[in-house]
């Protein structure tokens, strides 16, 4: 494909975005990214805007991952966990995905999204344990999360921020803060896992993947700058974010469903 110069232009606002939404809460990277990529900067092929946003959510979420480590908020042990095992997920989702049609594979993404964003306002703000460490009791809940999250991620092509955010959570009991931080490894890890695979088939597209992440750094920066002040409103973030994904899932459906 060749991209327009307002194609372009699409493209570094809606990496912004994506990068934001990365930087504040640590998700919402690939929930955004297919769509935006799909609905506004006009990709006609879904796999190749999941293979491609794969890759920049990736790098984007590794940027991201830089201060939320420096400030103390990754728990290392039990993300590497998580994240290993979850590569394994994310490789036979991402295999099985490929062999699905491209609108029912937006519309099971969009259920998914309401789904998730549900759960997310069940929770609201519920703070966690800081002190949470890697155990022989959370080990196995971190596996089995672990490997769901990531056949999920691999199999709908997206980092997974609002799939690890709560399987964290439900695995460890960590604070949402930490659960953050610690999810921006895995959403690093699945996203470079799902590239691969999405790369090659062919299915991921270079020059937009340059151009959406030069937006996506711009609004990194600015996301974990927000997310810093406004980390006591956590929760009122979450559950706002949680109402923007139902919209933007519902929308995704009716598209999908009229397309199809």
């Amino acid at each position: 494909m060749s991209l327009t110069y307002l194609q372009m232009v699409l493209a570094v606002l809606s990496g912004t975005v994506v990068g934001f939404s990365l930087g504040l809460v640590g998700g919402g990277g690939s929930v955004m990214a297919v769509p935006l990529l799909v609905y506004v900067v006009g990709v006609d092929n879904p796999h190749l805007a999941i293979g491609t946003s794969a890759v920049a959510v990736a790098l984007n979420a590794g940027l991201s991952l830089v201060p939320h480590a420096r400030a103390g908020n990754v728990k290392w042990h039990c993300a590497l966990v998580f994240a290993g095992v979850g590569i394994v997920g994310a490789l036979t989702g991402s295999f099985l995905g490929k062999m699905m049609d491209g609108q029912r594979l937006l519309a099971l993404f969009a259920l998914v999204m309401i789904a998730i964003s549900i759960l997310m306002l069940r929770r609201g703000g519920e703070e966690g344990d800081p002190s949470v460490r890697l155990s022989r009791e959370n080990l196995p809940r971190l596996v089995f999360f672990g490997f769901g999250a990531g056949a999920l991620s691999g199999f709908f092509g997206i980092g997974g921020g609002f799939l690890i955010v709560p399987a964290l959570i439900a695995a460890t009991g960590m604070p949402m803060l930490n659960a953050i931080g610690s999810s921006l490894v895995a959403v690093t890890m699945f996203g470079l896992a799902t590239a691969g695979s999405y790369a090659w088939s062919g299915l991921v597209y270079g020059p937009l993947v340059a151009i959406f992440l030069a937006g996506g750094i711009v609004g990194g920066f600015f996301g974990v700058r927000a997310g810093k002040t406004l980390g006591r409103r956590k929760g009122a973030l979450t559950r706002l974010f949680a109402i923007i994904l139902i919209v933007v899932a519902i929308y995704m459906l009716v598209r999908s469903l009229i397309l199809h």
